[in-house]
This record gives C-alpha cells, sequence and structure tokens, in this order.
C-alpha cells in the first residue's frame, strides 16, 4: 500500500494493482478511474468552475451573488475604469491602486445588486425558465439567509468606500438609493433598463472624484451619459431573450416597448454614446488612440445592431456578452491616449527650443 501514498497521480492511485483484483472489483476500478479523470477535466479556473468547486453549502451565495456569470461585474466596473483612465496625469498610466479598489467595490455591489434583485423577483423568477433555479426561488436560501448575507456584502463594500475621499464617500452612499429601487422599475415603466444604466454607470462620476477629489462636470457628465446610452443598448439586447416569459408574468423591458423597431433605438442610442465620448475626449485633450478606440466601439455597436437576432435568445446573448470586449478597448484606448500626451508635450517642448 505504500505506493498509494507515494503517487501523486490520483487516477493512478485509483487504478492501483487493478489486474491483481477480482472481477466485480475491476469494474469498480475502472468506474472510478473514469469518474476521477472527468472531476480532473471538469475542472477548472473560470468563475463557473470556481463556484462548482467551492463546498455545497457555500454554492448557492456565491450563485446569488453572480460569482459564476462575471460579465455583470464587469459591465459595472468599465465605467469605472474609464473615469480613471481619463483622471490619470498626461504621460502617465490610470492609478492602479483606485482600479484594484474599484473592481473589489464592482464584485462587491454587483452582488449586492443581485441579491436586492432576487429577493424582490423571487416570486417573479419562479414563473421563468431561465431564472427558476435562482438560489431564493429555488428555496435554497430563504429571505433572511439572503438578507443576513445582503448585509455582509454591504459592510464590506462600505469599507471600500471608506477608502475613498470625503466627496466620493458622499458621491458613493448616494447610489445606493438605485441600487435597492431599480428592482422594481420594471414593475412600473417600460424603462428599467434606463434606471440600470444610471446605476451601472455611476462609477463613472465615482473613480473621476476618488483620483481628482471631486467630479470635473465638464468631462463626468458625458462619460456618465455614455454610459447610461451604453447601458440601454446592452441591456436592451439582453431582455429580448425574456421578453416571452415577462409578458407572462406582467412585467416590462425597453425590448417590449421598441419590440420590431428595436434596432432603429439602438442606432440612436449609439449616436448619443458616441457623441458624449467625443465630448469627454475633448473636455480632456484626449488624443489619437483615444479617438482610434471611441471609432472600434462605433463599428462594433454597428455591427452588433445589424446582425442582432432579436428572436433568437442565443444571439442575444452573445451580442450582449460582447459588450466586454467593446469596454476594455474603450479603456486601452484612453491609457494610450493618455501616455500620447507625453508624446505630443515632448515635441512641443523640443520645438520650443530649437
Amino acid at each position: 500500500m505504500s505506493c498509494l501514498l507515494e503517487s501523486r497521480n490520483p487516477v493512478a492511485i485509483r487504478c492501483f494493482r487493478r489486474d491483481n483484483l477480482p472481477t466485480a472489483h475491476k469494474s469498480f476500478t475502472l468506474l472510478t478511474c473514469h469518474c476521477c479523470v472527468h472531476d480532473i477535466r471538469s475542472f477548472s479556473l473560470s468563475p463557473a468552475g470556481i463556484v462548482k468547486a467551492s463546498p455545497a453549502s457555500v454554492q448557492p451565495y456565491l450563485r446569488l451573488m453572480r460569482l459564476d456569470k462575471p460579465i455583470g461585474t464587469w459591465l459595472l466596473y468599465l465605467p469605472c475604469t474609464w473615469s480613471i483612465g481619463l483622471a490619470a496625469d498626461p504621460g502617465c498610466l490610470p492609478d492602479l491602486h483606485m482600479l484594484a479598489l474599484f473592481g473589489t467595490g464592482a464584485l462587491l455591489m454587483r452582488g449586492a445588486g443581485c441579491t436586492i434583485n432576487d429577493m424582490w423577483d423571487k416570486d417573479f423568477d419562479k414563473k421563468v425558465s431561465r431564472t427558476a433555479m435562482r438560489p431564493i426561488a429555488a428555496g435554497q436560501i430563504s429571505q433572511f439567509q439572503a438578507l443576513v448575507f445582503l448585509g455582509g456584502q454591504l459592510s464590506l463594500a462600505l469599507g471600500v468606500l471608506l477608502c475613498l475621499n470625503y466627496y466620493s464617500i458622499a458621491l458613493g452612499a448616494a447610489s445606493l438609493s438605485l441600487v435597492v429601487t431599480y428592482p422594481l422599475m420594471k414593475r412600473i415603466t417600460y424603462w428599467p433598463q434606463l434606471v440600470l444604466g444610471l446605476t451601472f454607470n455611476w462609477g463613472a462620476l465615482l473613480g473621476w472624484s476618488a483620483v481628482m477629489g471631486s467630479c470635473d462636470w465638464s468631462v463626468c457628465l458625458p462619460l456618465y451619459f455614455s454610459g447610461v446610452m451604453w447601458t440601454l443598448i446592452y441591456d436592451t439586447t439582453y431582455a429580448h431573450q425574456d421578453k416571452e416569459d415577462d409578458v407572462k408574468v406582467g412585467v416590462k423591458s425597453t425590448a417590449l416597448m421598441f419590440q420590431e423597431h428595436t434596432k432603429p433605438w439602438l442606432s440612436a442610442f449609439t449616436v448619443a454614446m458616441l457623441s458624449g465620448l467625443i465630448l469627454a475626449g475633448t473636455n480632456t485633450n484626449q488624443t489619437v488612440p483615444y479617438y482610434l478606440a471611441v471609432s472600434a466601439v462605433g463599428l462594433h455597436l454597428a455591427q452588433q445592431i445589424y446582425s442582432l437576432d432579436i428572436n433568437k435568445a442565443e444571439d442575444c446573448w452573445k451580442k450582449f456578452a460582447s459588450n466586454r470586449n467593446l469596454g476594455l478597448v474603450l479603456f486601452l484606448g484612453i491609457v494610450l491616449g493618455n501616455l500620447w500626451k507625453r508624446n505630443e508635450s515632448q515635441d512641443e517642448t523640443s520645438k520650443a527650443t530649437s
């Protein structure tokens, strides 16, 4: 048996001396080896893989905060990165400490928002096939347990917020009313995506104030406006997945309001978004890489809208998820555009001295 302890290969351990075992034991060992190989291959470091590998008692809470579906965290985080990037000094990279702090905050606040949403929508979620197995709707977590978990997430998020300056603390606290009331909007208006945009893009204001000490509204408002328009684009696309179920349970969305006129609306939102980005870039003296990134964003959205099939849920999800890369392209353009400013200033200095 000593070789069992020495072997570092779990398949080798379970297959140890199979030939010396009785026939029934051979079959069991083969099955065990197959399961072992399957377990090894199925494990991954992806968010979904990590959640699946977590203790069974913890998994419902991780799924409640959507840790297995990180796209929402990205979409909450990216406007923060744009703002932090634009606030950086010319020729400098964005504040890495702030980027890490806001990344942590985005993870916690997205989780808190999902918890609040599922607490409000427990009865609705039970009636929709895509959401019926969410932890609260499925009875895996009680309302009280969810409330306690929400308190923990908000406490940790408050700890992150308290690392910022007083102006930013007040500004960040002001967003909590939007976080709490957003899930109710689908009951009373066909524009819940607009309220989500106002909520999800608060980081466009907060990132700048965290770096600079206060908001420069000539930059922050156009950036915030662009983010809101962006949310209307991607969340209307997302909402088309659920439109049939939404009608059955009686909730509203821009997808239901726009219906077959969705593409013209999304095109208008795209023009508005690009206009805001251009204005924000102009007011921060942005350079060529930034405007190239804005152009790439426009081309991506044009292709996304043109090829969108609003009646195919898989396509709606694919288009929705592609917005993470769109946001990263814009962030890269901001960073490179800011670094380009140093080259321009150096050229001007050399011309002045010559």
